[in-house]
């Protein structure tokens, strides 16, 4: 899975990157290298024809949910299925993204004690991730806007598959990290081949990614700072 994450990079620097728009001043995020559910995040998406940068919910409310907690559960969705699931098959099939990310967290089990050591991954060039994920568009009966209509949460999901060999010695998942020679692809709302798109969700080349052991201040979401990413000695019970 996917449950922590850095986004440090400037959205205008972002943008440029993905070839999108920037998001509107009162949408911006400040720096963040402790990334966790239910937080907002910056997404990758294609609206009106225009690829756009914009502020998402992370935690995917289906558009027919009673209740928006429901995407507490739904920060992460399983490649393999994506097709079968009621909650993902139709944003797998016409709403699609991409969210940026510096690195992520991982948790791994150390032989011999009970704490669980805290490890950062990254690309080794420094480069932005590109985790592929879906997107919804929840209204919300219960709460209109200036114009009477009802208010909307965009909310987005990070999509997991299987690792390769340099995570595995982590973790049995990882995001989906996708090249940029598929983004066009992948963001493009009028593709409905769920097939090809399938096959797209693959572990991202091993030598693609660097990894090291970090502090286990990582482990309280109210830590936060680059100093978070900071390679540290190995967790110790005593």
């Amino acid at each position: 899975m996917c449950g922590r994450f850095v986004s440090a990079t400037p959205p205008d620097q972002l943008a440029k990157y993905f070839g999108a728009e920037a998001p509107a001043e009162e949408r911006l995020l400040p720096e963040n290298h402790n990334v966790a559910p239910t937080q907002a995040v910056y997404t990758v998406y294609e609206h009106g024809g225009v690829r756009r940068l914009d502020t998402f919910h992370w935690g995917l409310v289906p558009f027919w949910a009673k209740d928006p907690k429901i995407g507490n559960r739904m920060i992460n969705a399983r490649g393999e299925t994506l097709a079968e699931k009621n909650s993902y098959k139709r944003p797998f099939a016409k709403r699609r993204c991409v969210i940026p990310a510096d690195g992520f967290y991982e948790w791994k089990k150390v032989e011999g004690q009970k704490k669980k050591q805290p490890m950062y991954m990254s690309r080794v060039d420094g480069e932005p991730l590109a985790f592929a994920g879906l997107w919804e568009v929840w209204k919300d009966p219960n709460h209109v806007d200036d114009e009477g209509d009802p208010m909307e949460l965009y909310s987005c999901t990070i999509i997991t598959g299987e690792p390769n060999d340099k995570v595995a010695e982590v973790h049995d998942r990882m995001p989906v990290i996708l090249p940029p020679d598929v983004w066009d692809a992948w963001l493009d709302r009028d593709n409905h081949d769920t097939d090809s798109l399938g096959q797209l969700l693959v572990p991202a080349p091993s030598q693609l990614i660097t990894l090291h052991p970090v502090s286990t201040d990582v482990n309280n979401v109210r830590n936060n700072g680059p100093e978070l990413i900071e390679p540290a000695p190995l967790v110790s019970d005593d």
